[in-house]
């Protein structure tokens, strides 16, 4: 009885939801590259991040939301599909070439979803793994598509980096990258928001954002914000507040002991660093966390712009709203520059939700989603079948009660899987061996305990094995 009543008040809260919205509410998806949960809602308070607290304040952040996979473009795959997939950036190419050789075999992406029911879909920037969804050398080829029959419209306004290749890397002023040692790791420039690619593409967002709003049709909107990936580029003034600003120690600091997924920063050390290693240089450390601090606040302040026109145009009050990190990125942590590991640093990344009505607005929520979560969770908000495809479950129940539970979350590598619970985290290599690390002690992910606690290795072992035979991957 207690079951029955809880299932018909969420579907009187969902009714109630559509009917404040209309038929159907909008859907605004802004995707941050290599954010960590690093920003002042966060509890970070160096960190100057008013746009993304002010949205957290409106709706529920999530303190343990893990992606799937380290690295950009298998991380924004499991996004986009609902579904563990590939380990490496090629994912969703993989996925549209299967869906050229085998038709009719390929579950339907999140915006196909969406765009099946009724809504216009359209991403800006960077959503899949190449900005503007499109393959080729430049990534410009518009016979390759990185997501058939999911967007209306798939955009990037490239600028002066010239194709979507050069704005994916680009630093101030349409500098491109050819040669990575020759173009500097971080920099700060004078100038406006548009000398650095977020800029201008914030701009044709808000101008796909004016022109859904004009339509009848609802939306689906996914706005991708490129910082604070590397190279850490972002104009002098959002630099300035970090200048003397005086951070905290980096925890555990030193490489691991042992057999981990520890490496060595390539993404890092590809740029040219002047010859100075952020490991043995402390006064280089700060400059490069001061920098992606930088850089953070030039991605918050795109979210600003944004969530602005959003309630210009009177469509806040019936749009639903998500703010995803596509991994997380250690600024020195375990000796690490980068992501590409199975860290809790790499792994945890900001998520936060938000739509009209939601209940107990700006509380947080403790409890363990995944990214695979937010297909089901969309559709169920916005009153869609349920797709029945995906491997993730829908964030209604917390989303109403953010004291609700969550459960473990599942990630991959090419050379090892990974589950979280509330207390460890289980990495098995793809040779059987064990990594258990117990978040309950001051050591937490120094400290390998798969020898001294073998039962939670065998269990936890068990469920990972388990997840992977019942929900297999979406192997390339």
């Amino acid at each position: 009885m207690k079951a029955l009543s809880t299932l018909v008040l969420l579907l009187g809260l969902g009714a109630c939801f559509q009917a404040a919205c209309g038929e159907r509410p909008n859907v605004l998806l802004i995707c941050v590259d290599d954010l960590r949960p690093e920003l002042h809602c966060y509890g970070v308070e160096y960190i100057r991040s008013p746009n993304i607290d002010r949205l957290a304040e409106s709706g529920r952040l999530f303190l343990h939301h893990y992606v799937q996979a380290p690295t950009c473009g298998a991380s924004r795959c499991a996004l986009l599909t609902g579904r563990y997939g590939g380990p490496g950036n090629s994912a969703l190419f993989e996925r549209a070439r299967r869906m050229v050789r085998l038709p009719g075999t390929v579950p339907p992406s999140l915006p196909a979803w969406f765009r099946r029911h009724g809504y216009t879909t359209v991403s800006v920037g960077k959503v899949s793994h190449h900005p503007g969804g499109l393959g080729g050398p430049d990534w410009n080829d518009e016979a390759i598509p990185e997501m058939p029959e999911s967007w209306d419209r798939h955009l990037l306004d490239p600028g002066p980096w010239k194709h979507p290749r050069g704005w994916m890397h680009g630093l101030a002023n349409g500098e491109i990258r050819v040669v990575p040692k020759e173009m500097d790791v971080m920099q700060s420039v004078e100038g406006p928001d548009d000398i650095y690619p977020d800029g201008i593409n914030t701009r044709l967002a808000l101008k796909q954002l004016e022109e859904l709003a004009a339509d009848d049709k609802p939306f689906f909107l996914a706005f991708g914000i490129l910082r604070p990936h590397l190279p850490f580029g972002a104009p002098a003034r959002y630099m300035q507040p970090y200048r003397e600003a005086t951070l905290p120690p980096i925890p555990h600091p030193t490489k691991p002991e042992g057999r981990t997924t520890w490496h060595r920063s390539g993404e890092f050390f590809q740029y040219n660093t002047w010859g100075r290693n952020p490991n043995t240089d402390p006064a280089f450390a700060t400059a490069v966390r001061k920098h992606y601090a930088a850089c953070v606040s030039f991605a918050d302040a795109q979210v600003g712009r944004i969530l602005d026109r959003l309630d210009q145009l009177g469509l806040t009050d019936r749009t639903i709203v998500v703010l995803w990190g596509d991994h997380g990125w250690h600024l020195g942590e375990h000796a690490i520059w980068g992501k590409h590991s199975l860290f809790e640093e790499s792994l945890r990344s900001p998520l936060i939700i938000r739509y009209p009505g939601i209940s107990q607005p700006g509380r947080p929520t403790r409890a363990m989603v995944e990214t695979i979560d937010l297909f089901p969770t969309l559709a169920d908000l916005a009153g869609l079948p349920r797709p029945d495809f995906v491997h993730g479950v829908s964030l209604r129940p917390i989303l109403e009660n953010p004291g609700n539970e969550g459960h473990p979350a599942f990630s991959y590598k090419s050379t090892a899987r990974t589950i979280r619970t509330p207390t460890h985290r289980l990495i098995r290599h793809n040779d059987g061996y064990l990594e258990l690390y117990d978040h309950r002690i001051p050591a937490g992910e120094t400290r390998n305990v798969a020898d001294t606690q073998p039962d939670v290795a065998r269990e936890l072992t068990a469920a990972l094995q388990q997840r992977f035979a019942t929900h297999p991957p979406d192997l390339p």
